[in-house]
Formats: structure tokens, C-alpha cells, sequence
């Protein structure tokens, strides 16, 4: 898929993640339409960029609805919006669940829904889904996170079976611990010795790297965080014995005390 010349729609533009990638498919030469809840922010990125704005709250059905509807062709999604949804799973309320699960699942597969027909009767487009290690192997203390980045890997995975002859593309990134940005960076909490970062930019190459090449996944981590992931997938049991010795709990723990506003 060739990023210059195609009218692009990034979620999750107002986060610091999607600020990094909004820069970088700019650069590509791409047409972007950002969208985000902060409007504050959200503008003077646009005017920035010379993209088009769209406020909108991804947790209420009609406005995503609202937002496929005003965002016209599209010619690439990249569902990047995503909640921290961290926390053990009965200190959220039945409210902050649907919201998650909405925000982080629900939406991204609705807006393909609407945007995919239009990119299979052209026989071109992408789709490309904001997963994250998260979505590969569980970690504690992030039940509703883990659960949502697993969904979108299985959907991601299974669209692009579905239109592998269609000229569609789809595809899955895959992020560890960012720096300066995102939801850990946000949450200021101290990783163990040893466990590796990557950066925004490196999200945004990734981002990049994925649409144009229709890469079915790409992850955005040091080999040992990447190996860790495969690890866990083979003996999840010996895998979370392993990462509780690291000092995961604590970290998990962190976590969802510094984003309990965020849900």
C-alpha cells in the first residue's frame, strides 16, 4: 500500500503515541484525518499536520457510528485508540468494563465493518490495528487490557485471512514498554533492570513498515521482551512463574494505581 496520496484515518491521535505516528505517515506523504477526544490537543496537531480534525469519544456506539460516516473514503485505518484498562477485574465496575472493551475492541472492529466494503470494491486499502504485547501473552493486574489486545490480534488475523485475494490489507503492531509516551511512559513507573524499552518513533516505523509492505504483524520490542512473548505462548504457566520473579506484580500494581482516572 502506498502511504503518499491516501486518505488516512488515525485513532488515538491525542496520545503521544499517536502524535509520533500521525508525524511519520505525514511524512509519507499521506492525507490524514486525526481524531481524539481532546480537542485542545487534537487542533493544533491538525493544523500542523494541514489534517482534518474529528472529536469523538470511541466509547459511545453512535459516535463511532458518526465517525465512519464523517470521515469519508478512507483509503487506510489505523485503529490506534485504546484505554489503559488496567486493574484486577473487581475493582472496575460494569460501566469501566463495557467502556474498555468499547473503546479498545469494539470500536476498531466497527470502523472496519464500515471501512472495508468501500476498500474491497476499489481493491485497495489497509487496515491496521494498535495491538500490543498485551495481546500475546498475559500479564497481570491488566485482565481487561490483555483480553482486548488478544482480540484484536485473533480479528486482525482472521480479516486478513478473510481478504487475502481482495487487494486489502491488514495488519497487527505489537508494542512492549514505550518511553517518553503512551500508557506506561504516562504511568512513570520504574521497569526491573534489564527489561528494555522502545520509543514512539519506533511505534510510528513500525506503523510505517506494516501498511507498506501489508505485514501481517510487527513488534515494537527488544529480542528479549519479543522472545519472552513466545515464550509464555508455549508454557504460559512456566512464563508467568518467570515474569512474578521479575517483579511483574509489583509493576502491574503500579500501574493501575497511577491510571484509575483513565478508565
Amino acid at each position: 500500500m502506498q502511504i503518499s496520496g491516501s486518505t488516512i484515518l488515525l485513532t488515538g491521535a491525542t496520545g503521544g503515541l499517536g502524535h509520533a505516528i500521525a508525524r511519520a505517515l505525514h511524512q509519507r506523504g499521506g492525507k490524514l484525518i486525526l481524531t481524539g477526544r481532546r480537542t485542545d490537543v487534537l487542533e493544533p496537531l491538525a493544523a500542523e499536520l494541514d489534517a482534518r480534525a474529528l472529536a469523538v469519544d470511541l466509547s459511545g456506539s453512535a459516535e463511532v457510528e458518526r465517525l465512519a460516516t464523517e470521515s469519508g473514503e478512507i483509503d487506510i485505518l489505523v485503529a490506534n485508540a485504546a484505554l489503559p484498562a488496567s486493574g484486577r477485574l473487581e475493582t472496575y465496575t460494569i460501566e469501566e468494563v463495557d467502556r474498555s472493551l468499547d473503546v479498545n475492541l469494539r470500536a476498531p472492529i466497527v470502523l472496519a465493518h464500515a471501512l472495508a466494503p468501500a476498500m474491497i470494491e476499489r481493491g485497495s486499502g489497509h487496515l491496521l490495528f494498535m495491538s500490543s504485547l498485551a495481546g500475546k501473552a498475559a500479564t497481570p493486574g491488566s485482565a481487561l487490557y490483555n483480553a482486548s489486545k488478544f482480540g484484536l490480534r485473533g480479528f486482525a488475523s482472521a480479516l486478513r485471512a478473510d481478504l487475502r485475494a481482495s487487494g486489502v490489507g491488514v495488519s497487527a503492531v505489537f508494542p512492549g514498554f514505550i518511553r517518553d509516551a503512551g500508557m506506561f511512559a504516562d504511568a512513570g513507573v520504574k521497569l526491573p533492570t534489564g527489561v528494555g524499552t522502545r520509543t514512539p518513533e519506533d511505534v510510528a516505523a513500525a506503523v510505517v513498515k506494516a501498511i507498506e509492505h501489508n505485514r501481517a504483524e510487527v513488534d515494537v520490542a527488544p529480542l528479549s521482551m519479543r522472545a519472552g512473548a513466545i515464550f509464555a505462548g508455549l508454557v504460559p504457566e512456566l512464563a508467568a512463574s518467570v515474569s512474578r520473579r521479575l517483579g511483574s506484580e509489583d509493576v502491574a500494581h503500579k500501574v493501575a494505581k497511577t491510571q484509575r482516572e483513565k478508565r
